[in-house]
């Protein structure tokens, strides 16, 4: 009897970790550098495989009560089938969508009652779909445990240096803000001098021809804050670079020279975006409490105002040098994926309704910062470009020689705000943003050495579409358009 009791569990177990373990390898596979914290694994595999376990087992517990045995051979079916389709919706859009919603739990009804014969064969397929999604994970997650960042390594003492001046750096990200050489340029007929203007009125070096190295926010910083180029990490995945966000918030190159600096960091953002996978803090002040972010979610869910904050961290520690990286989500870029698309047209408008939301933003939190800090230097720096002209970000990854249709990917505006309107004749070496820290550094600590090894400023991406799959440099160092495959 204990026998055939143990034996009539196991198929309940096996329904429950059916209904939850595909879904489950299919989130991690595609959103691991997302979700790759100890309190995320926990939180997942109770959601999707202990929770539904629980929910069979105790069905099958209280199955001797009459009404739980007449609605059993309905209840398993409608709960795998719901549970298994409210995973995907997970997976799929990070959030829960009641028309969705709905949907499943119509198309979970229709399956428990009039389909519950096939419901074994379902439950077989589920675990097969999970042993095919393990030939994915094994990879993604060997690639992340293998990985190594001796590419972050510097080939100098810059992490060694000693700042002579020491005003407080203000660094301020503008997502997706395109140079002020290509606003005219391409698909960008755009007439933004009232915010030119408005830059040089208050003193910044507004820079032409600037561009990124790299094509989107998280691939870009990590160059940008290790000073170094990561090349994808030589495109394992073809995704994200490995361990992206800890190296932007927790530990890199230009965060770990201002601390030695004796300088006190903060990280405002707009979205939690950077801090989805809960990094170990890096800085010493953030606007983002842990407790606060949601494990489910794409990082944009919920914005906040900077500008409290900023004043609070503007007002304290007043004798003490402060650097700030503030990331501003606007103006942003055109949809990343296809489907989501309004058509390059549609696209383009939002961006300049965007581009104006950004400047009135930016022009708030500058003037801000100057009535607080008139001798502070401000670096205006975005992290891409804003892909008009596109349809879809992933566009980027088609082959083109078109000179506008590359640089719409990756002009940034770069604006500095020397103290007292001193810009140093080394400014010339700015052309993208893997150098602009070593720029600034060599400029602090008035030691031009750290100018002897300036990475390459070239400009690469992901090619998957009109050439062999892989990495290519899109643009040298001069600023030509070429398609160098490495």
């Amino acid at each position: 009897m204990k026998q055939r009791s143990k034996r009539s569990y196991y198929f309940p177990i096996l329904a429950g970790l059916a209904a939850g373990l595909y879904p489950i390898i299919f989130f991690y596979t595609n959103n691991f550098s997302l979700i790759n914290s100890w309190k995320h694994f926990a939180f997942f595999v109770g959601l999707f495989l202990v929770a539904p376990v629980c929910t069979f087992v105790g069905i099958q517990f209280f199955s001797y009560l009459p009404f739980v045995k007449k609605v059993k051979p309905f209840a398993f079916p409608f709960i795998n089938m719901a549970a298994f389709l409210g995973f995907v919706q997970i997976c799929l859009y990070a959030n829960i969508q009641w028309v969705f919603t709905i949907i499943l739990l119509v198309i979970a009804a229709v399956f428990a009652i009039f389909l519950r014969k096939f419901f074994k064969k379902v439950v077989v397929l589920q675990l097969v779909l999970a042993l095919i999604g393990l030939f994915w994970l094994f990879p993604t997650i060997h690639n992340q445990w293998t990985y190594s960042n001796e590419w972050t390594q510097q080939p100098d003492d810059i992490e060694e240096v000693v700042f002579k001046k020491r005003p407080n750096v203000y660094y301020i990200q503008p997502d997706g803000y395109v140079n002020i050489s290509e606003m005219g340029k391409g698909a960008y007929q755009i007439d933004n001098s009232d915010y030119w203007d408005f830059l040089e009125d208050n003193g910044f070096t507004v820079y032409p021809n600037i561009r990124s190295n790299y094509t989107s926010t998280l691939v870009s910083n990590s160059s940008t804050f290790t000073m170094k180029h990561h090349y994808y990490n030589n495109g394992f995945n073809f995704s994200e670079i490995a361990n992206a966000r800890n190296v932007i918030i927790s530990d890199n190159p230009v965060l770990n020279a201002f601390k030695k600096n004796g300088y006190k960091t903060h990280f405002l953002a707009e979205a939690s975006y950077l801090l989805s996978n809960f990094p170990e803090m890096g800085y010493d002040a953030c606007n983002f409490d842990y407790n606060d972010i949601d494990f489910i979610t794409d990082g944009f869910q919920k914005e906040e105002d900077i500008l409290v904050p900023l004043k609070k961290y503007l007002e304290e520690d007043e004798d003490q040098s402060k650097f700030f990286f503030i990331e501003v989500f606007k103006p942003g870029h055109v949809q990343s994926q296809k489907n989501l698309s309004q058509g390059a047209k549609k696209e383009a408008a939002i961006y300049k309704q965007n581009l104006d939301i950004s400047n009135e933003r930016l022009k708030k939190m500058i003037a801000m910062i100057q009535e607080k800090d008139p001798n502070g230097l401000i670096l205006i720096m975005a992290d891409h470009g804003g892909y008009v002209g596109y349809e879809y970000m992933l566009e980027v990854r088609n082959k083109s020689m078109d000179r506008d249709w590359v640089y719409s990917a990756f002009s940034t505006q770069l604006s500095v705000k020397w103290p007292k309107g001193d810009a140093p004749a080394i400014d010339k070496h700015f052309k993208t943003g893997i150098n602009t820290f070593r720029i600034l550094f060599s400029y602090l600590s008035e030691d031009a050495k750290y100018l002897e090894h300036l990475q390459e400023d070239a400009s690469y991406t992901i090619i998957s579409d009109g050439a062999p799959r892989g990495i290519y440099k899109v643009i040298d160092s001069t600023g030509t358009v070429v398609f160098e495959k490495l």
